[in-house]
């Protein structure tokens, strides 16, 4: 029974870390804990919750509820076989005294204390209910420091639960308050650093409109219309078309006569006339 309440506890928080904005509910308790619901389902909503643990602590089971907040806490702190993230709590549970346990692995949603412990005060009046809140746990991505804190959490807890030997109990352990941050992504950024950049470029464009000043002075004294380049190329032109009218003029001036052609003014025409 022992290995069977531990190995459910810590291994049933196997789920897929699909939502960022998800924390455990683990309930472990001296009494046979009746009407728990669907235990296999390790993805419920904060509504689901709610109603499972009202109907769990509807008949009062123990005279003393112990209701642990752990901040920012995550599956993956609860869910390591081999204990070593919190062997505190496997030793805990681990007792021949725990009777049942109820476990969710992801809850959606903000798991508040604050209502589960007044719904157990209104129901079990005779019963005590002790709220115990540790450290809250740094961010998944400062490893060294969020195994720290949770060593520390772990190690109270352990007193914690050293103390309730010899009692009717239940505990409760939640992540109150959850403030795990969905995915945003940001686009803004990018966009900022390139109006950024085109700043100067604007401001210099301004900047020399505004010292521009109007030139009066006439066409020719401003700009430079004839340079060496265009001389030289204007000075080859004329040469070029001077040698072309000498050439064609030249070929137009042939003449050849029309008896040139005639054949009685070969050699042979010579002979004859002779």
């Amino acid at each position: 029974m022992q290995l069977s309440v531990a190995a459910a506890l810590l291994a049933c928080c196997t789920a897929v870390r699909a939502f960022s904005d998800s924390s455990p509910f683990i309930v472990f308790s001296t009494a046979e804990l009746t009407r728990i619901g669907n235990r296999h389902v390790q993805l419920q909503t904060i509504n689901q919750l709610v109603a499972a643990a009202k109907e769990v602590f509807s008949t009062c089971p123990t005279d003393r509820y112990v209701v642990v907040s752990i901040p920012n806490l995550h599956a993956a702190d609860v869910r390591d076989a081999s204990g070593s993230r919190m062997p505190n709590l496997k030793r805990a549970v681990s007792k021949g005294n725990l009777k049942s346990e109820f476990s969710v692995a992801e809850v959606i949603g903000q798991v508040a204390t604050d209502p589960l412990e007044q719904y157990i005060k209104t129901t079990c009046k005779d019963s005590t209910v002790e709220r115990v809140e540790l450290r809250h746990l740094p961010s998944l991505k400062e490893v060294e420091k969020r195994a720290e804190v949770l060593a520390d959490n772990d190690h109270e807890l352990g007193k914690l639960l050293d103390g309730l030997n010899g009692e009717e109990f239940t505990v409760i352990i939640v992540s109150d308050p959850n403030q795990f941050q969905a995915y945003e992504p940001q686009f803004a950024e990018p966009v900022h650093m390139d109006l950024k950049r085109s700043e100067p470029l604007s401001a210099f464009i301004g900047q020399r409109a505004n010292n521009e000043t109007r030139d009066n002075r006439p066409l020719f004294e401003k700009y430079q219309f004839f340079t060496p380049g265009i001389f030289m190329g204007l000075l080859a032109l004329v040469l070029i078309l001077s040698i072309l009218a000498v050439g064609l003029s030249a070929l137009s001036s042939l003449q050849v006569s029309y008896g040139a052609f005639d054949k009685e003014m070969g050699p042979a025409a010579q002979k004859k006339n002779m």
